[in-house]
């Protein structure tokens, strides 16, 4: 089928064969195969075991890797742990959140084009190869990127201005604004964006477009499993004891509701009280299954129904009452408290408080010459001239964890308020430095990541950097 002006192509049975799904998804030039794959048995956990993962090949672009010393492909750069991130979000939510069995989607990328980005075909091939595999997966789903050119091609500041599907490298760097949309047939579950400061509306009748455009790539995912997809797998999905749950919601609905619902509480008091309920309950159960073979599995139940409970009474209460477990409105924030220049030596610092949760973000400024050089399948040698990191240390949720390499959730979360600030960063040529500001979230309870835009902002101002005006951050759910 033809999308967006260009081929998109699908390849089954030649290559790979192993895995329940594969397919090889092709648009324009840009090449990538997929791999479903899941586990025969299950694994001893209380989630859903879904890996997906992204690979960028440095064949794919003819390039061989830069560096003198190594030339094979090693840890997955952050654009590709941004991707496989991106095909996780809108997969996930598709899946029976009871399914035990791991199950494994590798996006590979085999050939580049220097013009379609990856990511969307890899999108659309991680659904396809769910939808025709025999693992259960209740989609398919599909993505689409959105961008705003000017009607003559060139940048989208002023003007007559068109939509663009799936735009070009070119395209994206004259668009205003850059947005993913993805979901089913009827609804969307995932988007992702980043803008030059545009107005609400008219992100909203990109969104509502791109939304409508997936019904293509939906279209097509069904023709292609209608003819050689495969019966799902029944798998055997425990459910819960009808009796035991109401044996807990018994025990604790009347406790939960009173730890959860006291005025003036805070996180630390409420989690102590929850462990507490949960503590008491666990002894119960194991007084009652002691002589039990299946003890082990027996508490493990009663630990999941546990959290069910309380999740069922959060949503029960905000849907119903307008009522929050901290005692707030449904669109009340937090306190909130910020202050700068608390370090000395270093160029700029801004303290940002919401509730219990606190982000120190620290900027410093250096020479063009230290700019960051970035090398992948897709850039080749370039210069990054303004850097957001961010960290999420144990300490900032009082808990005891190993400390190591870099997670995906902190590339994730430093990317995402990375993008929030670029467009108020000034030009080179008004302000030559490379700029690196740390986000430092030494307390969290929630939102941590838009926390770090506000601490941003105020270490930017604070260090003298002329920024385009400040930017804010704020989490919500629906």
């Amino acid at each position: 089928m033809d999308f967006a002006g260009k081929p998109l192509k699908v390849e089954l049975g030649r290559l790979g064969g192993q895995a329940n799904g594969v397919c090889v998804v092709q648009y324009g030039e840009t090449t990538v195969m997929v791999n479903a794959t899941m586990s025969a048995a299950e694994k001893a956990v209380d989630y859903l075991p879904l890996q997906v993962e992204y690979e960028e090949k440095y064949y794919a672009a003819g390039k061989i890797k830069g560096s003198n010393w190594i030339k094979r492909e090693g840890r997955p750069p952050e654009e590709a742990v941004l991707a496989g991130r991106l095909i996780d979000r809108p997969l996930r939510p598709r899946f029976n959140n009871k399914i035990r069995n791991e199950i494994q989607v590798i996006a590979t990328v085999l050939s580049f084009d220097g013009v379609n980005d990856p990511d969307m075909p890899a999108l659309f091939g991680a659904s396809l190869a769910l939808t025709i595999s025999d693992i259960p997966f209740n989609g398919p789903i599909a993505g689409v990127r959105v961008g705003r050119v000017s009607a003559e091609g060139g940048s989208a500041s002023g003007g007559d201005r068109k939509l663009v599907f799936n735009p070009t490298y070119a395209e994206r760097a004259l668009s205003d604004f850059d947005i993913v949309v993805a979901g089913t047939e009827n609804r969307i579950n995932m988007i992702e964006a980043g803008a030059k400061i545009v107005p609400e509306s008219d992100m909203a009748g990109a969104i509502k477009a791109a939304f409508e455009s997936t019904k293509q790539l939906i279209d097509f995912q069904k023709k292609i499993a209608g003819e050689v997809g495969k019966p799902k797998k029944e798998l055997i999905i425990t459910e819960h004891d009808e009796a035991l749950v109401a044996e807990v919601r018994q025990l604790t609905e009347d406790k939960l509701r009173i730890a959860l619902y006291l005025p003036g509480k805070g996180k630390n008091e409420l989690y102590e009280g929850l462990g507490q309920i949960k503590a008491e309950l666990m002894e119960h159960f194991k007084t009652i299954y002691e002589a039990d073979l299946t003890l082990a599995k027996k508490l493990s139940e009663v630990s999941v129904i546990f959290e069910e409970e309380i999740d069922r009474m959060v949503h029960k209460n905000v849907l119903e009452e307008e009522k929050r477990p901290d005692g707030r409105k449904i669109d009340q924030l937090r306190a909130l408290s910020a202050d700068t220049a608390i370090l000395p030596r270093v160029h700029g610092s801004g303290l940002f408080n919401r509730g219990s949760t606190q982000a120190l973000s620290v900027l410093t400024l250096a020479a063009p010459g230290m700019e960051q050089w970035l090398e992948s399948m897709e850039i080749n040698l370039s210069k990054k001239r303004f850097m957001h990191h961010y960290s999420f240390p144990p300490y900032s949720t009082g808990e005891v964890k190993r400390v190591g390499a870099l997670g995906r959730r902190e590339i994730g979360h430093g990317y995402l308020a990375e993008r929030s600030l670029e467009p108020i960063i000034p030009s080179k040529e008004d302000f030559p430095y490379t700029i690196r500001v740390v986000s430092e979230i030494l307390s969290s309870n929630g939102s941590s990541s838009m926390a770090s835009v506000c601490g941003s902002s105020l270490a930017l101002m604070d260090g003298g950097v002329p920024i385009k005006s400040p930017a804010a951050g704020i989490a919500m759910g629906l």
